[in-house]
């Protein structure tokens, strides 16, 4: 059970981490790894995503209401627009990715079990190794495509990027599809916005599925608020950031934080 201090504290580093290319599943696991805390639920782990879900949904508000709209003028009027291409673009990207996901999640689980210790060493590798992999790709990416260009191609690819999330903890799902957007040479801050649209609807998913299994009390509501008022910060953070900024401060965070996690896990065995 998480108390109020500790979910909040949770909270505040679920707002922190989802949305920026750091995987946000490896800070709330490296938390009560390193505090000797209670290990989180993946109900409580999924309530705190609630938060950025509607963190998401209220900071691009219209951006969904003309994605609805468009996508519901293409099928019905066989009215073409961007925000309809774009609309079904996310669909056509979220239902294999969410699939994929499931079946990997569950592979991933048998292989490496249920040994905290070896989830905080495969979660400092991927940090490090992403990283790397971040920073190579962002240099060497051109800023070509916008996010109103994005392909069909493009977005599937994108989005079935993010079943590596959940089959290798510590990649980071914002992180993977803004790498990805990046190869296919996207601009920085259209990779991130259509990153964090992807976010959504698989994000949504997971939270209808696990809805029975949460603990509705003053710990799952202190989370959630934090997560959400922290992660609209961090959303405009970001989108201003990487209009002139690029990736390579995250990649740099990611290797720093993966070489310190398994200093620690020598410590510990």
């Amino acid at each position: 059970m998480v108390d109020v201090i500790h979910a909040l504290i949770l909270g505040i580093v679920q707002g922190l981490t989802e949305f920026l290319p750091v995987s946000s599943s490896a800070h709330l696991n490296l938390f009560p790894w390193v505090f000797g805390w209670n290990e989180i639920s993946d109900s409580f782990d999924v309530a705190l995503h609630i938060g950025t879900l509607l963190a998401i949904v209220l900071f691009f508000c219209k951006d969904w209401i003309k994605l609805i709209k468009g996508g519901y003028e293409q099928v019905v009027h066989k009215k073409k627009t961007t925000d309809g291409r774009m609309f079904w673009y996310i669909v056509f990207a979220t239902i294999p990715a969410g699939i994929l996901s499931l079946i990997l999640d569950k592979i991933s689980g048998k292989i490496i079990g249920d040994n905290l210790n070896t989830q905080m060493l495969i979660i400092a590798i991927t940090l490090i190794v992403m990283g790397i992999i971040l920073y190579v790709v962002d240099k060497k990416a051109k800023s070509t495509v916008s996010y109103e260009k994005i392909t069909l191609k493009q977005s599937m690819l994108i989005g079935l990027s993010q079943a590596l999330a959940a089959a290798f903890p510590g990649v980071s799902r914002s992180g993977i599809t803004m790498t990805v957007a990046r190869a296919l040479n996207i601009d920085r801050e259209s990779a991130a916005k259509y990153s964090f649209m992807l976010a959504a609807p698989i994000t949504f998913a997971a939270v209808v599925f696990d809805l029975d299994k949460f603990t509705f009390g003053l710990p799952f509501f202190t989370g959630v608020i934090a997560s959400f008022i922290v992660g609209v910060l961090i959303i405009k953070f970001l989108l201003n950031y990487l209009k002139k900024g690029s990736f390579k401060i995250f990649a740099i965070y990611r290797v720093i934080i993966g070489a310190i996690v398994i200093g620690l896990f020598f410590t510990r065995i």
